[in-house]
């Protein structure tokens, strides 16, 4: 079995079972400039030519990491089916007009955020990010916002992917798919 369909199915439950606000968010981890590993919080956006596809500033600190060592990993922890998904794969930016495709998604505001902040940089106060941002909002307020060169996608191609479902018995299910010469490959786990 694709590993990439039974993702999909459940995903596709747990929206059902859960009305979170961002049921897409998964924790991305990098391998830190320094060494260290690093991870954050993003949103999938979508499965695409067999990879999971996060977006975002390249020239951010995540970004920069990638740029350094093209390997990541996604983990997705479902509250409502209580499951969890760990993916490890190689990452490739996505092309251009894709990138462009999904910044025209956004809402106005993430628009906003995107051309004009450069995400992690040290601010002086909230208040004065919040004062700029609308002062922004109110310059651009009928202006068409295009896509910032530095904003852009990866594709997440994975070579590995666990399933676990949680047991209230503690004896979960987990169910490793590893890509071996091509094809994915399946072995079960203990808990």
């Amino acid at each position: 079995m694709n590993p990439l369909l039974l993702f999909e199915k459940w995903f596709s439950e747990e929206k059902k079972l859960n009305n979170l606000n961002l049921p897409a968010a998964c924790c991305l981890s990098t391998t830190g400039l320094d060494g260290y590993p690093n991870a954050r919080f993003v949103s999938l956006k979508e499965i695409a030519d067999d990879s999971f596809v996060i977006t975002g500033p390249l020239n951010s600190r995540k970004g920069r990491e990638i740029e350094n060592s093209p390997k990541a990993a996604l983990t997705f922890w479902w509250t409502a089916s209580e499951r969890q998904v760990r993916i490890q794969g190689d990452v490739s930016k996505i092309p251009k007009p894709n990138a462009k495709i999904y910044f025209d998604q956004r809402n106005r505001d993430s628009k906003i955020v995107s051309t004009v902040f450069e995400q992690g940089k040290e601010i002086q106060s909230i208040a004065h990010l919040q004062k700029h941002f609308e002062e922004l909002k109110e310059e651009l307020d009928s202006k068409e916002i295009s896509r910032p060169e530095n904003w852009g996608g990866i594709y997440i191609k994975p070579i590995r992917i666990e399933f676990m479902e949680f047991k209230k018995s503690r004896l979960h299910e987990r169910k490793l798919y590893e890509r071996v010469n091509n094809e994915w490959e399946m072995i079960i786990l203990q808990p």
